[in-house]
């Protein structure tokens, strides 16, 4: 079992940037996909960042330039928002999984965090 706790979420203004970050409770670095999705009300969940264990990622169209997905100490996976826009407002969930693929589909994913919630006003 892998227990993911994710914080660092809040209300900023649109340009602003966030720093998520998620412990998990075992060591994921260079073992396991990692990845970062959202969900914003009366919407489906979708992925937003991916890291596998070679340290890989990979970004959804919508993200990609602004955000960034990164290990930091054997436990820790940080996800960088930059240049946030109102779209970006949702809740992020951090999620793991040890298939040897890592892909930006979120039925692969057998662990979860709670979320964090992220906020942009225009």
């Amino acid at each position: 079992q892998v227990q993911l706790v994710e914080s660092g979420g809040g209300s900023v203004q649109a340009g602003g940037s966030l720093r998520l970050s998620c412990v998990a409770s075992t060591n994921t670095y260079r073992r396991a996909c990692m990845g970062w999705f959202r969900q914003a009300p009366g919407k489906e969940r979708e992925g937003v960042a991916t890291i596998d264990s070679d340290g890989r990622t990979s970004y959804a169209d919508s993200v990609r330039g602004r955000f960034t997905i990164s290990p930091g100490n054997a436990n820790t996976l940080y996800l960088q928002m930059n240049s946030l826009k109102p779209e970006d407002t949702a809740m992020y969930y951090c999620a793991a999984h040890f298939f040897q693929w890592c892909l930006l589909r979120d039925n692969d994913y057998k662990y979860w965090g709670q979320g964090t919630q992220v906020t942009v006003s225009s």
